[in-house]
């Protein structure tokens, strides 16, 4: 009876799972730990210790396992695996078992793949970005150009810059003002030549008694200006003061009194005038400043010291 009982034992096959289990254990080693060091999942390395070997892709694939789980354990591999072909009943006989590095030798050349592609992409889209910042850089210098010349620079007599467009009204009336005096001039360098050649050379003495009247009725602007009147001052109330403006050329005018109201702002004519009460010191702005004419409060103010070009700027009232 003991002879059968033995025979028996014998008979039933031993699950190299467990075996490996109870190695494992021995060590002290946890089932994460181990999977991480056979490059599989936890999952996977249930199923082995369990003999669930029908979980598995393959018998094939079933041994590289037992046989790496075995190696690094530090058993025996041959026995091991023998014990696999006995409880799954396969035959291991001229089967050419491959090792587990060489089982996981697909999913490392996979990976060795994503990385190339993964560093394509990564200088693909550097290349984008720096062809992406030049193109910026290029638009940014091209756009800077392009505000250098629309806009100008004026320096105040109290020294700060201010930067004007130029096609801000006070810039084209100084144009304006500029072309209207080179007119003015042309006109006046020619009319004597004129004159002296339509004057015949013998010319009775009437005729040249009844040209110096409109000789004389034509004096020259400057003269007339000496020569009129100072416009009288209106009664203002303490602390406020009067700007008398009168204009000789077209001329872009703003005036701001103390309280930053904007008593006028826009472009005055050759001939016309303008007188505004405000409160004191008040800020005077002409674009083109040997056009205008300023009187406060009945003083005439020279405006050449604060000059700096064609256009002024100037406080009025200021102690």
């Amino acid at each position: 009876m003991k002879a059968a009982h033995s025979e028996v034992e014998a008979a039933q096959p031993v699950n190299p799972g467990e075996t490996l289990r109870q190695a494992r254990e021995a060590r002290g080693w946890e089932i994460a730990e181990v999977a991480s060091q056979l490059n599989l999942t936890s999952q996977r390395l249930v199923q082995i210790e369990d003999g669930a070997f029908d979980k598995l892709p393959g018998h094939t694939f079933a041994r590289g396992y037992i046989r790496a789980y075995a190696k690094l354990l530090g058993m025996d591999q041959a026995r091991l695996v023998l014990e696999f072909d006995q409880f799954t009943g396969s035959n291991a006989v001229g089967s050419n078992v491959q090792s587990l590095g060489r089982i996981e030798e697909p999913v490392r050349y996979s990976q060795r793949i994503l990385r190339f592609v993964s560093f394509a992409l990564l200088l693909a889209l550097a290349g984008i970005g720096f062809y992406w910042w030049q193109e910026r850089a290029e638009r940014f210098a091209e756009e800077s150009a392009a505000i250098g010349i629309e806009h100008v620079e004026v320096e105040g007599a109290d020294g700060t810059t201010q930067i004007h467009p130029l096609d801000e009204p006070e810039d084209q009336a100084v144009l304006a003002a500029q072309d209207s005096t080179e007119l003015e001039l042309s006109t006046t360098t020619e009319e004597p030549e004129i004159v002296a050649e339509s004057e015949p050379a013998e010319e009775p003495a009437q005729t040249a008694v009844a040209e110096q009247p409109v000789a004389a009725a034509e004096p020259a602007p400057d003269q007339i200006e000496s020569e009129a009147p100072a416009p009288a001052v209106q009664q203002v109330a303490a602390g406020e003061g009067v700007v008398q403006l009168s204009f000789s050329a077209d001329c872009w005018t703003q005036l701001t009194d103390a309280s930053g109201k904007v008593l006028y702002s826009g472009l005055k004519r050759a001939g016309e005038s303008l007188e505004l009460t405000g409160k004191a010191p008040m800020e005077l702005r002409l674009g083109f400043a040997r056009g205008a004419q300023v009187r406060y409060n009945g003083e005439p103010v020279d405006v050449s010291p604060f000059t700096t070009g064609e256009t002024a700027r100037l406080k009025l009232g200021s102690q």
